[in-house]
Parts: C-alpha cells; structure tokens; sequence
C-alpha cells in the first residue's frame, strides 16, 4: 500500500487578474517507510505542496491520499482529525504555544488524542534532540535551534505514520543537521513511518531514499 500518492494535483492562487499555478498537475507515489526530498528555488511550489499533503490546503484540481484514504473528500473536521492521528508536521516557524513549556508543547498532539502520557518516552526523545533540560522552561526562552528540536519531539512523539517537514534543520549547523536527520531516519525505521521534507540542503536531500525536484510548480 502506497503511503501517500496524488494525483493531477494542482493548486492555483488568483492575482486578481490571472490564475497562477503553484502546484501544476503533479502526480507521484510515496512508498510506506520511504523518505522522500523536494527540492526546487525558492516560489517554485515546495512548501504549497507539502501543504496540500497534509490537508493545509486544498487543491484546484486533483486528489491526496494518504493511506489510501482521499483526504481532499473530507470535511474541515474530519480532515483534522485525520491529520491529528496519521501525520506528524515540523513547520519553518515551529508553531509552538508560548503559554505552555517544552514538556506540554511535546505532549499536546497525545492529550488532544486522549492518548497515555509517558514521561519515560518524552525524555528518551529529549535526550536524544539533547532538551530533556529544557523540558520545563517556556519554549519561548529557547534559541532557534532549541525550538526546532521541541517542534520535532512534538511531531513524532506519536509515532504518526506520515511525517511531513518544511526546512525542518534550516535553523541548526551543518553538524546537528546531519544527526538531527539520522534521528529521524531511525525513528522512521523504527516505527515504519514515511518522511516527506521540503529543503534546500543538498546534504541532507542525500539522505533521503529519494529526491523530487520541482520548477515552476511541476516536478521536473
């Protein structure tokens, strides 16, 4: 079973005057397990596609499915809980909750799950993006770098079975990049679990088992 697969998908933004297509009629499978890079310059569509993966967005034209379920024929509430229980997001701009610390920014996917918390499993995943220090202290206090490492404990604290990531290492050196990545590569081994990123990096596009590289809204 193919994990995530489009097809014809196209999204288009209006100026006012023109129709313009960020995504233009793409369409690809991602295998279960599989970690998938995009690549592209800069407005070539990355970041509006992985949108539309994880039903952020809706496409003009076309379909996503995920697990082989048509996330774009469902409703705004079914569509969050679908996301909520199958895809795991580490956004550019971490989306972390400034009234809660570390430990209830990582937990807070579970609670709205309803699921057990394990305070074992949260420090065994700080300890390895090295903030199990950092666990009670408000996220806001953190350096960029911190706050990516709690916005990707949060993303796979419940071992989703799609993780999606936009520039998820773009505020961390080269160094803690490639471990951060080899972390998630085991992670995803582990629980069998599929990664789709959008970046830049061509090192750690390297990693992945395969690249997508987009121009103008196509893959090229």
């Amino acid at each position: 079973m193919a994990a995530v697969k489009t097809v014809s998908l196209t999204k288009e933004y209006s100026n006012g005057e023109h129709y313009l297509r960020a995504v233009d009629d793409i369409s690809f499978t991602v295998e279960e397990n599989e970690f998938v890079a995009i690549m592209g310059s800069s407005g070539c569509g990355k970041t509006t596609l992985l949108n539309l993966l994880g039903g952020l967005e809706n496409p003009t034209h076309g379909c996503v499915y995920i697990n082989d379920v048509d996330i774009t024929q469902l409703s705004m509430e079914e569509r969050s809980s679908f996301r909520r229980w199958h895809i795991g997001f580490i956004f550019q701009n971490f989306n972390l909750i400034p009234e809660m610390n570390v430990f209830e920014n990582i937990v807070l996917p579970a609670k709205l799950m309803e699921r057990n918390i394990s305070k074992k499993e949260v420090m065994r995943i700080a300890e390895e993006l090295e903030i199990e220090e950092k666990l009670l202290q408000n996220p806001m206090t953190l350096s960029g770098g911190q706050q990516q490492r709690v916005a990707i404990a949060r993303a796979i604290y419940t071992h989703p079975t799609i993780l999606l990531g936009d520039e998820l290492t773009g505020n961390l050196d080269s160094t803690t990049s490639i471990s951060i990545m080899k972390f998630l590569k085991k992670m995803c081994k582990k629980y069998r679990q599929t990664m789709i990123i959008v970046t830049h990096d061509e090192r750690i596009a390297a990693m992945a088992d395969r690249i997508i590289q987009m121009k103008d809204g196509r893959v090229v």
